[in-house]
């Protein structure tokens, strides 16, 4: 049995997109009884907890005193990766494991550098630990992780990323390996389409309220297209630290009767959100590959996007749209608001191009990523 040590400091309901990612990933290695998995993660309750996600998965959750779900801080971060590198100390010592898996180039992919000699490592990039992606960091990418991330990745076996947008990103930081692009899937059970009659037009966002996901550049589009059409409706589904900017700029623009801020939503509920939607709309600054977008995919909404990662899913089934530009958003938006036929039929493209992409594959790409390496 090949035997995975995994690091990634988000998992359910800690973290985003690369958690849900995850958590898929493991739910189908768990069906694998060629694979067996230690992972080392996040508690979300603020104490030391295990879990017995299945026979061959052991979860391990360190308390690093976390204070959001949908949001790190640089000292929660640190604290994360000095408790992961002591734990993985401790784990090598009374397991052998033939590979480290390090979700993320840092935190986790340090951990995996550090213990190269122990233990071969490979990398998953998502998005922030890509140099320039995140303007947040763009001090710190500058001058400290463009370096790093060098160093890290030089001595990895493997790196991939969930899109295409996104290797090319990492290229232009170091170019010297073959970055391997394994797409994320999509539940295709619990994100369905439902048809539903109603005289109303909900326009729909799911992910954290940062900077990075163009949020403000929405609700100005949506300002303007409230003026005419007051059917229209907009729903944000996500926690973050623009939440009450955001909220504001609703009372201050009078439009917060039609905007309606949901919060975290997860479990059956996000899966009800999308149903309820009728298009779906991801204006980010940057993005890898958005799993809210695949969900909405396959929950069978046309998608509002702009040119970033999940561009490379829009085929027959969406808009793309420019980068902190509001007016080619609500012209997006317009476009499908008076002709919900080009509603439906992107609706109806979407949900089949969701279904050629699955979690099982993903699993796959992964499994012979491992082999490769191990063997």
């Amino acid at each position: 049995m090949t035997k995975i040590l995994m690091l990634n400091l988000e998992f359910p309901p800690v973290g985003g997109g690369a958690a849900n990612a995850n958590y898929y990933l493991l739910r189908e290695l768990k069906e694998n009884q060629e694979v067996s998995v230690d992972f080392i993660t996040t508690s979300s309750n603020n104490i030391y907890e295990t879990e017995d996600f299945s026979e061959n998965i052991r979860i391990y959750k360190l308390n690093v005193r976390k204070k959001g779900f949908s949001f790190w801080s640089m000292p929660e971060v640190i604290l994360w990766t000095w408790k992961t590198f002591w734990f993985t100390k401790k784990l090598l010592r009374n397991n052998q494991y033939d590979l480290l898996h390090c979700w993320f180039g840092w935190p986790s992919g340090i951990i995996g550098y550090l213990f190269k000699n122990k233990l071969p490592y490979i990398i998953a990039l998502r998005g922030s630990d890509v140099p320039g992606y995140n303007i947040r960091l763009k001090y710190l990418d500058k001058y400290v992780f463009n370096n790093l991330s060098k160093l890290i990745w030089k001595n990895a076996q493997a790196i991939t990323t969930n899109s295409r947008t996104l290797r090319g990103l990492a290229q232009k930081t170091w170019d010297g390996k073959k970055i391997d692009l394994i797409y994320n899937g999509v539940d295709l059970k619990k994100f369905a389409p439902k048809i539903s009659q109603k005289n109303t037009i909900t326009i729909l966002y799911v992910g954290r309220l940062i900077t990075r996901k163009g949020l403000i550049y929405l609700l100005q589009a949506f300002k303007e297209i409230s003026r005419t059409q007051s059917n229209c409706y907009l729903n944000i589904a996500g926690d973050g630290p623009e939440r009450n900017k955001l909220v504001n700029f609703c009372k201050d623009e009078k439009i917060d009767t039609f905007v309606n801020f949901l919060g975290d939503v997860s479990g059956e509920h996000i899966a009800q959100s999308y149903q309820d939607a009728d298009i779906f709309v991801l204006p980010s600054l940057k993005e890898s590959m958005a799993n809210a977008a695949m969900e909405a995919m396959a929950s069978g909404l046309p998608v509002v996007t702009t040119d970033t990662g999940v561009a490379e899913l829009v085929r027959g089934n969406g808009i793309i749209v420019e980068v902190c530009d509001c007016k080619s958003i609500k012209n997006a938006l317009l476009k499908y608001i008076k002709d919900p036929d080009l509603m439906k039929k992107h609706g109806m493209k979407s949900r089949e191009i969701a279904e050629k992409i699955s979690w099982h594959n993903n699993m796959f790409r992964y499994v012979q990523l491992y082999n490769k390496i191990i063997n």
